[in-house]
């Protein structure tokens, strides 16, 4: 029996070990094998590396017209920093300004301008648009040198603003001033604005104007015995509700503030061909929810219009009537007309969500 025993032992032995070398020899010949892909793999990794060897990308969430470069190399936003010509980028900055503050200007109302943006610290950077070429005459004034001038003639500022206030461009500035040039603001400090603008939370707001002959709308009005006002009451029938405009969500063209949140959204609504802007206050409550809690007027600091009509004298005379007359008629038809494309843009909107 002993025998017996030993002699299927040792036929069954070998079986067993030939049958682990097998099995050793397969997951041997694995390991080769994924060894072997990975350095191919990291060769080919290798290769894609080498100098002057670009590799091929699409990132599909990168900017428009980015998508064949590496998300680390697209730089999206910009600036009105200025920048040196010599030395390391890192240390061209002293101080990065934190507020943008634009004017449309011509140079007749230098002496207005200038007064306005001593009202205003250097964590705001000073641009000016000049709808009459003159830029140079500027230098007289010291701040100017630093300012940032672009030039186009008989222009508004919301056709420069379409141009050159693309929210990645004004991406740096926490808060955008977009003013006339007539304005008094000798009651008036930037740096208090904006305490009071964070205060009381407004995306969109202007300062409170002093009642005169250029008042126009109640919500503007100053309040003598608030710092802030968000709503108003108006001529019967005018409001269909209290909290829409020109009672509540509303502030006038003259004098806006934007947070950049709210800028990218208004630049967007802002048409390239209408010019002059009539009809962009009371629809700028699309722009931010609920809009009659973060559109306000800023009543402590406050404003006077002067209402020089500087830019209506830019316009034309024909069939013998005044420049001015040309500017306010095309004013009221692009008012119109701008009403028109929002009226029309929501019913196409309605009528594919109806249609799925």
């Amino acid at each position: 029996m002993g025998v017996v025993f030993g002699y299927f032992v040792g036929v069954s032995f070998p079986s067993a070990s030939l049958t682990k070398i097998n099995l050793s020899s397969s997951f041997m010949s694995s390991l080769d094998v994924a060894t072997s892909e990975h350095k191919s793999s990291r060769s080919k990794s290798s290769e894609t590396l080498t100098p002057g060897t670009v590799p091929k990308i699409y990132v599909p969430t990168n900017p428009r017209g980015a998508e064949s470069l590496p998300p680390g190399i697209v730089v999206s936003e910009s600036d009105f920093y200025l920048r040196r010509l010599w030395g390391l980028p890192s240390e061209d900055l002293k101080k990065k300004p934190k507020y943008l503050v634009v004017f449309t200007v011509g140079l007749d109302q230098r002496k207005n301008i200038d007064e306005s943006v001593k009202k205003f610290s250097e964590d705001f950077q000073i641009l000016l648009f000049h709808y009459d070429g003159r830029t140079s005459e500027w230098d007289q004034f010291e701040w100017s040198k630093t300012a940032i001038h672009v030039s186009a003639r008989k222009q508004t500022k919301w056709w420069y603003a379409k141009r050159f206030l693309h929210p990645d461009v004004v991406a740096a500035y926490d808060y955008i001033f977009i003013w006339d040039e007539d304005l008094d603001v000798k009651h008036f400090n930037g740096e208090k604005y904006i305490e009071l603008v964070k205060k009381h939370g407004l995306e969109i707001s202007q300062p409170g104007l002093e009642p005169n002959n250029g008042l126009t709308w109640q919500m503007t009005k100053r309040r003598g015995d608030r710092e802030v006002h968000k709503i108003t009451e108006e001529k019967p029938g005018w409001c269909s509700d209290p909290h829409l405009p020109p009672c509540a969500a509303f502030v006038e063209i003259m004098a806006p503030v934007f947070s950049r949140e709210a800028w990218r959204c208004v630049w967007h609504m802002i048409q390239n061909d209408l010019v002059h802007g009539w009809g962009l206050d009371f629809a700028l409550r699309r722009c931010v929810e609920p809009a009659h809690e973060k559109i306000g007027v800023v009543d402590s600091q406050w404003i006077i219009h002067k209402v020089v009509p500087s830019l209506g004298s830019q316009g034309e005379s024909t069939g013998g009537k005044p420049p001015w007359h040309g500017v306010r008629e095309r004013c009221r038809s692009e008012w119109a007309q701008f009403q028109a494309r929002l009226t029309s843009a929501d019913q196409a909107y309605v009528a594919r969500l109806e249609k799925g």
